[in-house]
């Protein structure tokens, strides 16, 4: 019986390096803490917040503290139909303008017309921070960029804020939510009345926003709101929402994640 050596030696080594492959492949993944490839292009402003508030409804607040314009829009998977308004991302890049920095971003709006299986549409202000210093404009002049991302837990200073909406009246409350560390997101937001231990489920309008019809003679303010993120963390704003609140107005919890 003849035995092909150079055979076995090369099916040995092959084994061998597939089993090398993937230990390292899992070392190299946990020290990249789950960094992913992805896209990135920017939109408006060089220097600016890509759009006014965008499809999470967060209006004027992109520009402003705790957002202050590094701010992202998203295709499909990350805007997840406005449910994945508020999520935090790190994103990175590492071509020759890059700084080989992470920058965080908050989802704030949509992009449909973004390509690829992920997409980030950022800020100019966002795309601008990824660059080493003088090449921002180099950077934003690339067009498509390969990035890395990775989602991190958001980390505000401030408590959750519910903005009523200005279509809102006694019938009807309507509130965009803002400001959740951790997750960033949410799945569920229910209406609490005084005195009541029935919740309201209220309905995903678009972006942050979720409203419900209500009974004010039977579900009097002032309402808790309990939130519930994607990955299934609680919350509740006790009345956060006053007696006499107003449409139009924001109320700061005294609660965050």
């Amino acid at each position: 019986m003849s035995f092909n050596l150079p055979f076995i030696f090369t099916f040995l080594a092959l084994c061998l390096f597939q089993y090398c492959t993937c230990a390292h492949v899992k070392s190299l993944n946990a020290s990249l803490a789950g960094f992913q490839p992805a896209v990135a292009t920017f939109y408006g402003s060089p220097t600016g917040a890509g759009s006014d508030g965008g499809a999470c409804g967060y209006t004027n607040a992109v520009s402003q503290s705790p957002f202050n314009s590094f701010v992202s829009a998203g295709n499909g998977p990350l805007f997840r139909k406005g449910l994945g308004c508020g999520a935090c991302y790190q994103v990175i890049c590492n071509l020759a303008p890059c700084s080989g920095k992470p920058v965080t971003v908050t989802i704030t709006d949509e992009c449909p017309s973004c390509s690829g299986a992920v997409h980030f549409d950022l800020s100019g202000t966002a795309m601008g921070a990824l660059a080493k210093p003088g090449q921002a404009d180099a950077l934003r002049n690339l067009g498509n960029v390969a990035i890395s991302y990775q989602r991190v837990p958001c980390q505000y200073k401030m408590k959750i804020a519910f903005k009523v909406d200005p279509g809102s009246n006694p019938n009807f409350l309507s509130v965009n939510v803002e400001f959740e560390n951790a997750d960033g997101d949410r799945n569920l937001v229910e209406f609490l009345p005084s005195g009541s231990t029935q919740s309201i489920t209220a309905n995903h309008v678009f972006g942050a926003t979720w409203s419900s019809n209500i009974n004010p003679s039977t579900q009097p303010a002032p309402y808790s709101i309990r939130i519930t993120t994607e990955f299934n963390k609680k919350l509740t704003a006790t009345n956060v929402i006053p007696i006499g609140w107003k449409p139009g107005q924001t109320y700061v919890s005294n609660v965050n994640f």
